[in-house]
């Protein structure tokens, strides 16, 4: 399989610049601007690269980071411009978290944290019980680690040998009301999920070269995979990273237009 690292990283840029107009456009509602930042070269690299469509499965399990799934969706064609533009608005298709919607990609509702890493685990299972070798790809967030039913759908990946189930952490350590070391440390996030008997990597979440080694190195061995990415929320735009008003700022015009130029500028 070829790479083309100018591509995806063309493909990141348009994502952030999608995500930009849909935030402006959610007008007073909140868009959940920098945790969706954090994902963007994950789920570029995942789009464009591995991901078979017709075949494996992705899941969003930090359902309020849509805006990268969205915009995504949108520069692959699944989803128009005049679509885009109802995003958070009264009967759109496209709400603050995704609702499961298959004719624009979108085979799974999520929203409640937790919930997609264990919809993941079930759709492993029948994947090994119909001797299909389709993948599933599931992001989650280190906030989201809080849950407890991230660790009981991690027991069970174990137990049933999901070696089609490959999980990406997005560890940009921020979460709805501050630090996650503040309000639960999750320590050594690589070594916890080890001792649940995953195959754990981590890398620099933002670099596409490691994020494609990564993905295209990833063997069988039995044990699901997680990859702990190192992400900064708010990636992109520099009065937005690792400043967790970005959580749930409202865009305004002015800082819309800022953004925008520092994306023209890069």
């Amino acid at each position: 399989m070829s790479t083309d690292i100018k591509k995806i990283k063309s493909f990141s840029q348009s994502m952030r610049k999608t995500i930009l107009k849909m935030a402006l456009s959610a007008g007073s509602v909140s868009s959940h601007f920098g945790g969706a930042l954090s994902i963007v070269d994950i789920i570029s690299v995942l789009f464009n690269q591995y991901i078979d469509f017709n075949k494996d499965k992705f899941i969003l399990s930090k359902g309020h980071a849509c805006l990268a799934y969205y915009s995504a969706l949108f520069l692959k064609g699944k989803i128009s411009e005049d679509q885009l533009e109802t995003f958070e608005k009264d009967n759109s298709i496209l709400p603050g978290h995704p609702v499961k919607h298959p004719e624009i990609g979108i085979n799974f509702s999520n929203g409640s944290l937790g919930m997609g890493l264990y919809i993941s685990v079930g759709i492993g299972i029948a994947f090994k019980k119909k001797s299909l070798k389709n993948k599933i790809y599931t992001i989650i967030g280190d906030g989201e680690c809080n849950e407890g039913s991230i660790w009981e759908a991690a027991m069970s990946a174990n137990k049933f040998e999901l070696d089609n189930l490959n999980v990406i952490v997005d560890r940009n350590n921020f979460q709805q009301t501050g630090s996650s070391k503040d309000i639960l440390d999750l320590g050594n996030l690589k070594s916890k999920w080890s001792s649940f008997n995953w195959e754990v990597n981590e890398i620099d979440g933002h670099n596409l070269e490691e994020l494609v080694n990564y993905f295209k190195s990833s063997i069988s061995n039995k044990k699901p995979k997680v990859l702990i990415a190192n992400t900064i929320k708010g990636k992109g735009f520099s009065f937005a990273e690792n400043n967790n008003e970005w959580h749930h700022k409202i865009m305004s015009k002015n800082t819309f237009e800022q953004a925008l130029k520092e994306i023209d500028d890069n």
